[in-house]
């Protein structure tokens, strides 16, 4: 996985403002989305249907509350979200389902559905409060507005704050917003003090995510330094991380004098589920890397696939995602490095 600066990676500020244009764009972008859901949904339950015949407990769309359309899939079908990047690590757009190969543990796999819409995601942006992060917390405030800016305006967002203890940010009857004052709010309402728990903090973001009902999960995290007061082990999350279907980007702020730094822990999570990890020379720079995230969220292709192994083992599974095109010269795919396999439930005993 490429560890870019933040000056490789930069996208234009969005203005602020509720013109009547602004309105009317975002009515358009609403209805442009709907639109490409309900596309995907419709395509990925007739996969569904097609494959009924092996298939254990295949679950169709269902409408979630106020008519937004949500997936309830089961391991039958996996759904990828990848990033193509040329040799100069910009974004390729374009690329068709054809160019792409998807395999599973090195066996090529058929592709049964492939979007590339700006579909709206759900976000939890986690921050670490410890005691040193205190003469950052402006930088990352601003970086985590910049992000939501950036965003899907039908994007739901979360946030975690995180040192000692975990807590949210939103109050206990909003799970989530798209309102930047609301998230300027959660992100100022604790002080930065104490220890680092990042283990936890992640494992709570994880869990927050299930209550969203847009189809795709991201988190971004911003840290100064590894763990050192969590009930997790690393081991635990990072399970949690292959069992969910969420992309992590971790950006990194660390201090030469901190020795609970530690970056791969950061690059393991962004591997593993096919984010990013970012390592910036100084927190003025994590307002770009946000809104590079951002831009990259919206520019992923979307590839669904059914396995040719259908059993239910337990087992991890690798992904490998290969893309190419006449004209288009090296290209590199960023996504998921596999999912953990459910057991298939044990027959009841015979009595």
């Amino acid at each position: 996985m490429t560890q870019m600066t933040a000056s490789a990676r930069r996208a234009p500020r969005e203005t602020g403002g509720h013109s009547p244009q602004l309105f009317n764009a975002r009515m358009c972008i609403a209805a442009r989305n709907a639109y490409a859901l309900r596309r995907l949904v419709a395509v990925i339950a007739a996969t569904l249907l097609t494959c009924a015949s092996w298939a254990q407990d295949p679950h169709p769309s269902q409408s979630g509350p106020g008519g937004e359309y949500t997936l309830k899939l089961n391991a039958d079908i996996v759904i990828l979200s990848a990033t193509v990047l040329d040799r100069r690590n910009a974004l390729v757009s374009g690329l068709g389902k054809d160019d792409f190969r998807v395999y599973e543990d090195g066996v090529l796999q058929q592709i049964r559905h492939f979007s590339h819409e700006d579909i709206p995601v759900t976000v939890g942006i986690l921050v670490d409060n410890s005691g040193s992060m205190a003469p950052k917390r402006a930088d990352v405030i601003a970086a985590a507005l910049a992000f939501a800016r950036s965003s899907n305006p039908q994007d739901q967002m979360f946030v975690v704050n995180f040192n000692d203890r975990v807590s949210f940010g939103l109050p206990a009857d909003m799970p989530f917003t798209d309102r930047t004052d609301r998230l300027q709010l959660a992100l100022s309402r604790i002080q930065a003090i104490g220890q680092t728990a990042l283990y936890d903090g992640i494992a709570a973001a994880l869990e927050h995510l299930k209550l969203g009902n847009r189809d795709k999960k991201v988190l971004i995290l911003i840290s100064d330094g590894g763990d050192n007061a969590s009930k997790h082990s690393l081991a635990q999350v990072i399970g949690m991380a292959k069992q969910s279907s969420a992309i992590i980007y971790a950006i990194g702020i660390f201090d030469e004098q901190d020795g609970d730094q530690n970056p791969a822990v950061l690059s393991r999570f962004a591997k593993e589920t096919g984010g990013e990890a970012f390592f910036p020379e100084s927190s003025k720079d994590i307002a770009s890397i946000c809104e590079g995230i951002a831009r990259d969220i919206r520019n992923q292709y979307t590839l669904a696939y059914v396995p040719a192994i259908t059993k239910q083992d337990g087992r991890y599974r690798v992904i490998e995602a290969k893309a190419g095109a006449p004209g288009r010269g090296r290209l590199s795919v960023r996504t998921r490095a596999g999912y953990s396999v459910p057991l298939a439930p044990s027959p009841p005993a015979v009595r």
